[in-house]
């Protein structure tokens, strides 16, 4: 799109220039200056004109391009979500916010499970990069066999970040600062340039990882268990039929519990969710009268599973579409939402007009009450882009409803529940089996976290 912007500015420059240019050099002095002006203009304007017809010609074939095959990407900023006062950019009022919240009794912000680190793609062979997430600093490198590993991030010799400068060796990671070499499958250190001997103790943590359905997933557990359950694997994803059609990002600041807890909170569906997607995302104006004409109807149960398969749940959803109160039944779906673990949910669409396919919603804590929620979805090969495209931008409008609520509200652990609400509750036994006696929790009044 960039290169589109460019040959329209060059095409207008160039454009400009033979309009503003004669055909020859002019003589002030002398007799017949108006006449060459003229001259010059009349053999120069069929040239500008096309000039600027290729220009926007590039500029429209490029937006074609871009909107038909290339995968849509919509990454948000940290201050979506927050009304500014006048006088405020959006940014101050999103810190205002922040500080002025009421917290309220939370669970511990670190459950125990398979978190989303990267999607595949955006590593590449020998490529290392440095993230954040759960409370730590780390580095995730590919090996130069293909491998991806996750280390802590700080080489334990003088403390130097093996993701700034850092290099991959084989299947190590090299140190920017003194060339200490340390493993990815168990950071042992290796190699020691100036060293006789290297010592036992000279490693850092290796994250156990995963590489499945087109992402690279890490576990965290606060004993340090090793994994009790599998990320499954999509074999739609792995085969191909379904491709990549683009991902959402967006930073939010909850507890990560109430991400999740929105799949059986069922009544919200009714009235946040209702109005279309013209509506917007600030909920000042969804309600709108003028967009009325455009309404979702859901209906939506949701259900934990049973052994050997507890640590997942599913939520069933109908979803019909009705303008001027008309329902289209092409448009008419049904979408299976199944979380496996705190941080990972597969949802399956399925249409008989626009086809099957996939968007993965994955939660990954970067602090205690900041998390990064990426909806990546992938679609069936033979339905147009443009399909699944217009899908992952409606479900953005409608996450950044959800992302209002969530980034303003405080945490009710004695929550004030109807009968109808008895969904949430049994959501939240459901949730704590992901906590253990020494899950992390938020100290108040030092901010700070106590293992």
């Amino acid at each position: 799109m960039i290169s589109a912007k460019v040959a329209t500015v060059i095409g207008l420059g160039v454009g400009t220039m033979l309009i503003t240019q004669s055909g020859e050099p002019v003589d002030l002095e002398g007799s017949g200056y108006p006449e060459r002006i003229l001259a010059g203009l009349h053999s120069a304007l069929p040239w500008a004109v096309l000039c600027v017809f290729a220009g926007v010609l590039l500029f429209a074939v490029a937006w074609l391009y871009q909107l038909l095959f290339c995968p849509l990407e919509l990454l948000r900023e940290l201050d979506v979500g927050y009304i500014p006062e006048e006088g405020r950019t959006r940014a101050q009022a999103a810190n205002l916010a922040r500080r002025r919240r009421k917290i309220g009794d939370l669970p511990p912000v670190y459950p125990n499970g398979w978190y989303r680190v990267l999607d595949s793609h955006m590593l590449e062979r020998g490529q290392v990069k440095s993230l954040s997430l759960l409370g730590e600093q780390v580095a995730v490198f590919r090996g130069e066999d293909g491998k991806a590993h996750v280390v802590d991030a700080y080489c334990p010799h003088l403390g130097a970040n093996l993701a700034v400068g850092g290099r991959v060796v084989g299947s190590c990671i090299e140190c920017p600062f003194h060339g200490w070499e340390f493993r990815g499958n168990d950071g042992k250190c290796v190699k020691i340039p100036y060293a006789e001997k290297v010592p036992e103790v000279a490693k850092v943590r290796s994250w156990p990882s995963c590489e499945v359905n087109g992402q690279i997933l890490v576990w965290f557990h606060c004993d340090g268990q090793e994994p009790h359950y599998a990320i499954p694997e999509q074999q739609e994803v792995t085969k191909g039929e379904w491709v990549y059609r683009g991902r959402t990002e967006h930073f939010i600041n909850a507890h990560i519990q109430e991400i999740p807890e929105n799949a059986a909170d069922i009544a919200h569906l009714a009235h946040l969710h209702i109005p279309g997607m013209l509506s917007g995302a600030d909920l000042r104006y969804t309600n709108n009268k003028m967009w009325k004409f455009i309404r979702h109807d859901w209906k939506v149960r949701w259900e934990p599973e049973p052994e050997p398969n507890k640590h997942c749940s599913q939520m069933f959803v109908n979803h019909a579409l009705t303008v001027f109160g008309l329902r289209w039944p092409l448009l008419d779906a049904s979408v299976v939402a199944r979380q496996v673990g705190p941080g990972v949910v597969f949802l399956h669409f399925n249409n008989s007009f626009l086809g099957r396919g996939l968007m993965m919603h994955c939660v990954t804590p970067v602090e205690p009450l900041l998390q990064c929620v990426s909806h990546t979805i992938f679609y069936q090969a033979n339905i147009p882009p443009v399909v699944p495209k217009f899908i992952l931008r409606v479900e953005c409008v409608q996450f950044e409803r959800d992302v209002m609520i969530w980034n303003n509200k405080k945490y009710v652990s004695n929550a004030l529940l109807v009968k109808e609400d008895s969904a949430i509750q049994k959501h939240r036994r459901w949730f704590s089996q992901f906590y253990s006696d020494n899950s992390p929790r938020l100290q108040y009044q030092r901010d700070s976290l106590d293992f």
